[in-house]
């Protein structure tokens, strides 16, 4: 997916190689925990190396994507002929998004093709109903809709995010969506995935290694990922202006005047002995302000590196200048 802040790039070197540095080559006896999760990049990089993951994200899209990439650890057995069925299904013309998200609907919104959203919505709730009807276990289930999100996702009429849709249909929308298997790695582990605010979940958990990857911005999560939560609760409601937003829960990491006292609190009550906090240079904290914060509880230190990152403009996605990713480290 593109997605706003993914750690994909820095998976491939820098961060695992920056955590083992401190923590040993050898993670196999440590709990980590990927607290602000997204698309679970982070957590999937090390699932196989620890003895258990902790992935958390208050969005319910990122926590269906985390209940399948690391919650589910085991083969399901015949999951593709499910895949095989929802493609195969008539399409309907009475669903929540072909309604409200497609330009054949009730408004003029062109989020999905009039086919791409009637796909949508006879895969999901085929796949609610096999749940309600006990025909699928809760694995498979969140494997399904894990799926479907992000087959939908490749067929999406934006610019990488749901904060608008394009006035004219480009070239991947125009593609009929076809779901592809959100494929997980199979591990020993026995995970656990959270769908809570992460102050909260904090004073509640353990463990050694605390990723923390907040918003840096006062870009909400919520608002540009908000069709995503909405495929994914396939819930009701009435959906507000012209881009069809629903009411979406606002981070304190994306406010100024709150991000500062937010972030101590989680550094406070985290009980884990590694603390790693990722965050740019266009951050809303201060490089100084992370660490006076971090210091109090700890021995701090300091990594960057450079990065080149993408950026929606009107079109399409195009590369955007280079910044600096700083990676704060905290040993309690």
């Amino acid at each position: 997916m593109n997605y706003i802040g993914s750690k994909y790039k820095l998976c491939q070197d820098f961060l695992p190689s920056a955590i083992k540095n401190i923590c040993g080559e050898d993670l196999s006896q440590m709990v980590f925990c990927d607290i602000f999760a997204g698309t679970g990049i982070v957590g999937r990089t090390f699932k196989k190396s620890v003895k258990k993951i902790i992935s958390n994200d208050i969005e319910y899209y990122s926590y269906v994507l985390n209940r399948n990439y690391v919650g589910n650890c085991e083969e399901i057995e015949g999951k593709e002929q499910y895949i095989e069925e929802l493609n195969s299904l008539p399409l309907i013309d009475s669903g929540f998004i072909f309604k409200n998200y497609c330009k054949g609907g009730n408004g003029e919104r062109q989020y999905f093709t009039d086919k791409n959203g009637m796909r949508i919505d006879v895969c999901r709730t085929s796949i609610e109903e096999w749940k309600n009807e006990n025909r699928i276990s809760d694995d498979l289930y969140f494997f399904l809709l894990c799926s479907l999100i992000e087959s939908a996702d490749k067929v999406a009429n934006t610019a990488s995010v749901y904060g608008a849709y394009l006035k004219k249909i480009k070239r991947t929308a125009l593609k009929d969506l076809v779901i592809q298997s959100a494929d997980y790695e199979l591990s020993e582990n026995s995970n656990s995935v959270f769908n809570e605010d992460a102050n909260t979940l904090i004073k509640k958990i353990e463990g050694d290694i605390l990723y923390i990857d907040p918003p840096y911005n006062s870009r909400q999560y919520g608002a540009n990922y908000h069709l995503l939560n909405t495929i994914a609760e396939y819930k009701v409601f009435n959906p507000q202006g012209k881009t069809g937003l629903r009411k979406y829960l606002r981070s304190k990491y994306c406010s100024s005047s709150t991000v500062v006292t937010e972030f101590e609190q989680l550094i406070r009550d985290a009980k884990f002995k590694y603390i790693f906090l990722s965050y740019n240079n266009e951050g809303l904290m201060s490089v100084q302000q992370i660490k006076s914060t971090m210091s109090k509880y700890g021995h701090y230190d300091l990594l960057q590196t450079e990065y080149h990152r993408f950026k929606a403009d009107s079109n399409r996605i195009s590369k955007a200048d280079s910044t600096i990713e700083y990676l704060h480290i905290l040993e309690k």
